[in-house]
């Protein structure tokens, strides 16, 4: 598991010497093509995770720079899923009903895309507003009413942006942010200074847990610059002066982590015993050794192995096969595995119009609109998003109709 690297943690600045899971290569999850550019040359990025051996923070190499990443053209709207518009809700209720929160309040969401979440805020009277670095989505909010300044969120953001305009807020939030920052030693302290005395921060991210446990190695691609532990996160808030007072385990994203962080010197919040316990349940498991971060790449080639197996059985046997959801999993799953143009999978189809009739980068598989699927009749739906299999599953049960199946790889091969 050593590997000779120059790169630092972007956590405490050790030098990563220790490789989780490596790759190999391939373009930006989300940078979907258009036709026109079928013919043009992708850059490729190396795809290597290393460990950190002194506060296990598992990262990426910076290889393509956020600027680039989340740039005007940014494909994933939030709001195309119904399951997380209604976590999001859930969210909001809960929030309201524990911390009190009204019109005197102010909720402040880091990349709150097209206001999925910040709309359910608004309608209970809660002041809102929103931070996004992607125009396009950041348009729909606005058009929604929510107020949303277009930007990256850091410290220099916070104290030029907002506290030297008079803003805190008495809640700051995130969704699936905390692995999108390059910077995150910076982004907490952006955080600290945005915070009101009594505030309160919550943050939900894909648990390191559960992506070791369930091979979950599609949900790492160069977006996520980071994958947290609750040891590893609770270190670096607290380096920013922030301290957990409560943790939720979520099912969201195949196991997820909501943490409830405050200013160290706010008295006011009790320390919840999850606290403790998801720490301890951490510790017993290993998560802060190197042990338990190896042979995670056999598991995630054997899983490569699995869906050659079945694409070429498949193929032999002349059945059809497209994919559904052109989420980023799915599209390190295929780079992977090697699936390229329309011989294997033959389309992919998504409810989101800003991803249809495009492709996807490397395979280069056509993405088409829910109509396909019955004009196709495919014997086999592979669902990419697997986390979301339920809700998938159910929306297109009409294939049923002709017998056709749905498939997941993750954590093994699953038809049904």
């Amino acid at each position: 598991m050593n590997n000779k690297s120059v790169t630092k943690c972007r956590h405490c600045n050790t030098e990563l010497e220790h490789v989780f899971v490596d790759l190999i290569n391939c373009p930006p999850s989300n940078a979907m093509l258009k036709p026109s550019q079928l013919n043009e040359p992708e850059v490729f990025f190396p795809l290597k995770i290393f460990v950190c051996h002194n506060c296990y923070l598992v990262q990426v190499d910076e290889m393509e720079k956020a600027e680039a990443i989340f740039d005007s053209e940014y494909t994933y709207f939030s709001s195309y899923s119904t399951s997380w518009l209604a976590h999001a809700k859930n969210y909001a209720e809960m929030m309201i009903e524990r911390f009190h929160y009204n019109e005197n309040s102010l909720v402040l969401e880091i990349a709150s895309n097209d206001g999925y979440l910040l709309q359910y805020f608004k309608e209970r009277n809660v002041p809102v507003l929103g931070v996004d670095p992607t125009a396009n989505t950041a348009q729909v909010a606005i058009e929604k009413g929510i107020e949303t300044i277009i930007n990256f969120f850091g410290a220099e953001f916070a104290r030029n942006k907002l506290v030297k305009k008079g803003i805190k807020a008495d809640l700051i939030l995130g969704n699936n942010v905390l692995a999108h920052v390059p910077d995150i030693n910076n982004f907490v302290q952006g955080v600290k200074i945005a915070l009101k005395d009594t505030g309160v921060v919550t943050f939900e991210f894909p648990h390191l847990m559960q992506l070791v446990k369930y091979h979950q190695f599609d949900t790492i691609y160069h977006e996520h610059f980071s994958y947290y532990s609750f040891f590893a996160v609770k270190r670096i808030f607290e380096h920013q002066g922030l301290e957990m007072f409560d943790v939720e385990e979520l099912p969201t994203h195949g196991g997820s982590l909501r943490i409830f962080a405050k200013h160290k010197e706010d008295k006011t919040k009790e320390i919840s015993p999850n606290v403790t316990d998801l720490l301890q349940r951490e510790k017993e498991l290993g998560m802060n050794t190197l042990d338990y971060y190896s042979n995670f790449q056999d598991k995630v080639d054997n899983i490569k192995y699995t869906v050659w197996d079945f694409l070429i059985k498949a193929k032999k046997e002349e059945k059809k096969v497209i994919g559904y959801g052109a989420a980023a999993k799915g599209n390190t799953l295929l780079n992977y595995c090697g699936v390229k143009g329309d011989d294997l999978v033959q389309f992919v189809v998504d409810l989101s119009p800003h991803k249809q009739n495009k492709y996807l980068p490397a395979s280069h598989i056509l993405v088409r609109d829910l109509d396909s699927i019955k004009d196709y009749k495919p014997d086999y739906v592979i669902i990419l998003p697997w986390n979301l299999k339920d809700e998938i599953s159910e929306q297109l049960n009409f294939i049923r109709q002709w017998g056709g199946k749905f498939v997941t790889f993750i954590p093994d091969l699953n038809i049904f």
